[in-house]
């Protein structure tokens, strides 16, 4: 057994399986990476499957079944050829740091004897992602110019706005006067009761005007504001508000996006996507 055996066992067991154990080293595991964004985010690229190794060791004997199955000898049999032979690799790669895995990738070991795994470029191991390719989201491009002017139209809208007008408060409702006390007229002589039956006649006059006018200011109704009027002037408001800030954000993202590319990566990606749109 050589390690370009091993590395075309490890790859056609991938292809099936999201785990592959080395006995007494490890694990490589497959996971499915969703679409991401690129480019600043004008690209959309496909989903793919991950190949990465863990130290953790698993517990299928895949690898043992294969052998067995291909050189026709039994699985405990392929099963000490596959340790003894990992554990010749182990002390290899801890002294070159880094072995060769034809079509898969480089297994390499740290200063501290960790190992890892860096797959190649074009590795694929999803075929179900055959003929899928990324989309562009590119059509225009802003100019710093275009965004200059977009920015100064916000504030002129901003500035248009026209402040709330206060809701009406109601009006108060009268208050009734007390009825007038009736005090015992005074006896008093003919010329005095002529004189006041003339003056009384014009006060009784003035206070029958009066009290019509009070007749007919209670009699008007009381206009309230209605509550549906209320309830939709302060949902435009709302709506308003929300339109002006997404805006505000949007031309924000827009400006980061040429100003701090860099910056605003590390919100959009992970860093293993990160290292995959360096590299």
């Amino acid at each position: 057994m050589d390690i370009d055996l091993l590395a075309k066992m490890l790859k056609e067991v991938v292809m099936d399986h999201d785990t592959v154990t080395l006995p007494g080293m490890g694990s490589f595991v497959a996971e499915l990476v969703p679409a991401t964004f690129a480019d600043r985010g004008y690209t959309i690229l496909p989903p793919y499957r991950r190949l990465y190794f863990s130290p953790k060791q698993g517990e299928d004997r895949l690898l043992a079944q294969l052998y067995a199955k291909s050189n026709d000898v039994s699985e405990a049999d392929a099963t000490r050829i596959l340790e003894d032979f990992i554990t010749e690799m182990k002390e290899v790669l801890k002294q070159r740091k880094t072995l060769l895995l034809t079509g898969l990738g480089r297994l390499r070991a740290t200063r501290e004897n960790h190992f890892f795994f860096v797959a190649d470029e074009d590795l694929d191991i999803y075929p179900s992602g055959f003929g899928l390719k990324p989309i562009s989201l590119k059509t225009h491009e802003e100019t710093p110019e275009e965004v200059a002017t977009a920015v100064s139209n916000l504030a002129t809208i901003l500035e248009s706005t026209p402040e709330p007008e206060p809701e009406p408060t109601p009006e108060p409702e009268p208050i009734p006067e007390p009825e007038p006390v009736q005090a015992e007229e005074p006896s008093v002589s003919p010329e005095a009761s002529a004189h006041l039956l003339a003056s009384g006649e014009t006060e009784g006059s003035e206070a029958q005007n009066e009290a019509q006018s009070k007749a007919q200011i209670e009699a008007q109704p009381n206009p309230k504001p209605s509550p549906w009027r209320k309830f939709w002037r302060f949902t435009g408001r709302t709506v308003l508000v929300l339109l002006i800030l997404a805006l505000i954000a949007a031309i924000a993202l827009v400006v980061l996006g040429h100003v701090a590319p860099e910056w605003l990566d590390q919100f959009l990606y992970s860093p293993e996507e990160l290292d995959i749109l360096r590299n």
